[in-house]
Parts: C-alpha cells; structure tokens; sequence
C-alpha cells in the first residue's frame, strides 16, 4: 500500500486526492457507505478502509488509477472480471481515464466483507 503522509483522519485523506481522483473516491466511500451502513470508516496503513468487526476493504487514490485491496479470493468468476484489473501483487488497479466498473467495485466489497466477516 502507499507510504507518503501520514493522515489524521479519512477527510483529510480525502482533501489530499487531486481533483481527478477525487470524483471516483467519493463515490467508492458513498457505495461502501450505502453497502453497508453499520461499517466504520477508519485509516488503516495510511489509506481509507472500512471495517466491521475487522478491515475488509482499502481504497487508495493513485496518480493514474484508484487502488483497491486486499486481493479479492475464494470467487472465481469475480476472480476471472478483476484479471484486467490486477496488479502485481494482486491488488487492484482502477485506470482513471476509463469508466468506473461500478458493479464490479460493488461485487468486490461484498466478497470481501463476507470473506471477512467469516474470519471474525
């Protein structure tokens, strides 16, 4: 994950994103934020998450993408749609000058809050 400058809080992190990065984490937050209302928003290593009894989801904003982690696992078919999307160590790389797979980024909070929430 992204070392730099050590944030005090989520919104402060938020006002450090630059103006094109910006649209695409905010959004990311409200549909978390939707998904799962009862998770707490907190900065784990030096970037956004959510947790609900443990971390099951980090944002990052990026020059050129919007990087979310952990690696996705235990679902193959979501596995196979995020291979375009994976980075060297299987974090995932969200270009900033495409589309935002919005469904896909959903699916992907949900597969890992629920592989998560099993690990409580």
């Amino acid at each position: 994950m992204p070392s730099g400058p050590k944030f005090k809080s989520v919104d402060e992190y938020f006002d450090s994103v630059t103006p094109e990065a910006r649209p695409a984490m905010d959004e990311i937050r409200n549909l978390v934020r939707r998904l799962v209302p009862d998770a707490q928003e907190v900065l784990s290593y030096g970037v956004p998450a959510f947790k609900k009894g443990r971390v099951f989801f980090f944002y990052a904003a990026f020059k050129k993408h919007i990087g979310i982690y952990p690696p996705v696992e235990g679902d193959d078919a979501l596995t196979a749609e995020l291979k375009p999307y994976r980075g060297k160590k299987g974090n995932l790389q969200i270009p900033l000058d495409r589309p935002m797979p919005w469904n896909l980024i959903r699916r992907i909070a949900e597969a890992q809050l629920q592989r998560y929430s099993n690990q409580v």
